[in-house]
């Protein structure tokens, strides 16, 4: 734990950490600056300024999908630079140890709570096989950015192009567009890790 001596005070700097966490994870789920700012104690244009000193991008609700991706680390980051909403990206080998895991339930209750979520985004960039890729386009509904990684089936992990994908995410965030209403999109941040972390390979 980390104190600062300011004066004949001291500050706890986690305690203020676990402050703008709350008041931060209070507007992402809805809450309008006044009520974040009663339940707090704390000023309307303080919780103003966090969010402006915070902001790294404004615009469409973002969402970026792969697999197999033999260079996921590296699509990762691309997403990441761009600061994405929602980041779901599986390699050849994460792919087959969910798939093999033997929890058939496990993993269609994952991809249904996982299509719901996409379906609150503005626009999914997909990067998969043609198939699916066509799929999930009827299925979505909003708008879906393909990058094709080859013929369904997939056998084996490919290589997405950083150079398209740096492309279509700096497009995507420059364009604007008329924001859908909120539906689900105001899940805190743990609850979409959460979500993301049920396609993780369980550890035996």
């Amino acid at each position: 734990m980390k104190f600062y001596r300011i004066g004949d005070k001291v500050v706890s700097r986690d305690k203020l950490v676990d402050a703008i966490d709350a008041i931060l994870s209070a507007r992402e789920g809805g809450a309008t600056q006044e009520d974040v700012a009663r339940t707090h104690l704390v000023q309307r244009s303080f919780v103003s300024f966090l969010e402006t000193l915070g902001e790294v991008r404004r615009g469409a609700r973002v969402a970026v999908v792969g697999f197999p991706v033999s260079n996921a680390v590296e699509v990762k980051a691309v997403a990441e630079k761009h600061a994405v909403d929602f980041v779901l990206v599986l390699s050849q080998e994460e792919r087959e140890q969910v798939e093999s895991s033997g929890e058939a339930t496990k993993v269609f209750n994952a991809l249904l709570e996982t299509i719901a979520l996409l379906r609150d985004y503005d626009v999914v960039v997909l990067m998969a096989s043609d198939w699916r890729i066509n799929t999930m386009e009827r299925i979505l509904g909003g708008e879906v950015i393909g990058i094709p990684l080859g013929p369904s089936p997939l056998r084996s992990a490919v290589t997405v192009d950083l150079g398209e994908l740096e492309t279509v995410l700096a497009n995507v965030m420059s364009a604007r567009r008329t924001r859908r209403p909120k539906t689900r999109i105001g899940m805190a941040a743990q609850q979409v890790a959460d979500l993301t972390g049920r396609w993780k390979p369980s550890k035996r």
